[in-house]
């Protein structure tokens, strides 16, 4: 079982974009779902999870605000919305299952997708 994560890319600073997380044969309706993240030297970090239903969710203090998750559960697929990036959200990007929101660790994670790197510079 694996995700697939993409959209990453290289953006301006201030800059926008949407990462997209799916899985080809295996359905997401039934898992709360994160959102992670790794810089270069650092440790990989939670970023953002949402429930199965999208009833609840969860952000990391460094992103409240300008980062938006959300889920279309017919299309299967979990969406991460970027806004006001900044050159220290350059990271690889990874989604994965985790067992709740309030569980939004990396230590957490269960499935995972092979990650999409995004840059920001200018």
């Amino acid at each position: 079982v694996q995700l697939q994560a993409s959209g990453g890319g290289l953006v301006q600073p201030g800059g926008s974009v949407r990462l997209s997380c799916g899985a080809s044969a295996f359905t997401l309706d039934s898992y709360a779902i994160g959102w992670f993240r790794q810089a270069p030297g650092k440790e990989r970090e939670g970023v953002s999870c949402i429930s199965s239903s999208a009833g609840s969710t969860y952000y990391a203090d460094s992103v409240k605000g300008r980062f938006t998750i959300s889920r279309d559960n017919a299309k299967n697929t979990v969406y991460l919305q970027m806004n006001s990036l900044k050159p220290e959200d350059t990271a690889v990007y990874y989604c994965a299952t985790v067992p709740v929101v309030t569980k939004c660790r990396y230590e957490y994670g269960d499935y995972w997708g092979q990650g999409t790197l995004v840059t920001v510079s200018s």
